[in-house]
């Protein structure tokens, strides 16, 4: 039996229009394995707006390979405005979550799955964030979610012989990069809608990138008291 990881993304409009989106991830590697695609849409060429960051060659990779996931969701909720009001439902095997909120903050959580699963090598050190998907998180459990994967991640690198970073220096290089895909993100859903939806929760999932290397600096120092049995 494959080992997969299943959430599906419900969300009701106020109008009683429902969008279902369902999400199969490997429960190995933490790839998207499916999602409904879409005719490559002309702003999911590579070359569209290529991210700066992008180590993919063209002619290996004619298309982006998150654009071509993300492709159907922009086509999903082409037709509505990012401020729309709605009741997002996420399932996944081990509970279920409900939140009334915006849609751009619905399809936010959404699109963090598919960016982090999707087929970017720019944003695959994401992925164990997905093993452990918090939707709607706040911004302090995300900046500790994040750190705390981070320095998971150092542990393995010195259990394996690989010289750890404990400095959290190399976490804002990565998000440095993450940013640099959701800038050319947001320039490439300009292209494919005429509403604000999908850009938007690329915008916000950008603030989120932007605040962990403000955490690192500051708000982890605010932190270290809850710790205190760790540390005498």
């Amino acid at each position: 039996m494959p080992n997969h990881i299943k959430i599906d993304y419900l969300f009701r409009f106020e109008n009683g229009d429902k969008r279902e989106i369902p999400l199969l991830i490997d429960g190995n590697t933490l790839a998207l394995v499916s999602g409904k695609e879409i005719a490559h849409p002309f702003w999911s060429e590579l070359t569209f707006h290529q991210c700066s960051v992008c180590p993919l060659d063209p002619a290996l990779h004619p298309h982006c390979p998150i654009a071509l996931h993300l492709g159907a969701i922009v086509d999903t909720f082409r037709d509505y405005d990012s401020y729309d009001d709605v009741t997002v439902e996420v399932t996944d095997s081990q509970r279920r979550y409900l939140k009334e909120t915006s849609l751009q903050n619905g399809l936010g959580s959404l699109m963090g799955i598919i960016m982090a699963t999707g087929g970017c090598p720019v944003m695959e050190p994401l992925r164990p964030l997905v093993r452990f998907h918090l939707p709607f998180a706040s911004m302090e459990e995300t900046e500790f979610r994040i750190v705390s994967m981070y320095l998971i991640a150092q542990y393995f690198r010195d259990k394996k012989g690989e010289k750890p970073d404990w400095s959290l220096g190399g976490l804002q290089v990565i998000y440095n990069k993450v940013r640099e895909v959701n800038k050319a993100f947001a320039e490439r859903l300009r292209s494919a809608t005429t509403k604000d939806a999908s850009v938007n929760a690329i915008i916000i999932l950008d603030c989120l990138a932007k605040a962990v290397p403000f955490a690192v600096r500051t708000t982890l120092r605010d932190y270290e008291k809850f710790f205190e049995s760790y540390i005498k």
